[in-house]
């Protein structure tokens, strides 16, 4: 199966991993690290800095994609074509 992601298309098959996830500063110059929405719900709320919201493709090991947005809410209509996509 092809899934489309924004721009991207990708095969199905060759997915390792699909999630969604926080963009926070690290604390380092512009430095950036993804952390879980529910550690940033829970433990980080007040305690970093969110730059983004992405969906996160890894095909294998080395081939990785990310597609960043700007709030929380275009990251989950994003996550909701996805899903579409896999239900159709």
């Amino acid at each position: 199966m092809i899934l489309t992601i924004e721009d991207k298309q990708f095969d199905t098959s060759r997915i390792t991993q699909l999630y969604p996830a926080a963009v926070v500063k690290t604390g380092h110059g512009d430095e950036t690290t993804q952390v879980s929405l529910e550690w940033l719900d829970v433990e980080g709320k007040g305690k970093v800095e969110v730059v983004g919201f992405g969906l996160f493709v890894n095909l294998g090991e080395e081939e990785k994609h990310s597609f960043i947005f700007d709030t929380k809410a275009e990251m989950d209509e994003a996550a909701g074509r996805i899903a579409a996509q896999l239900k159709a």
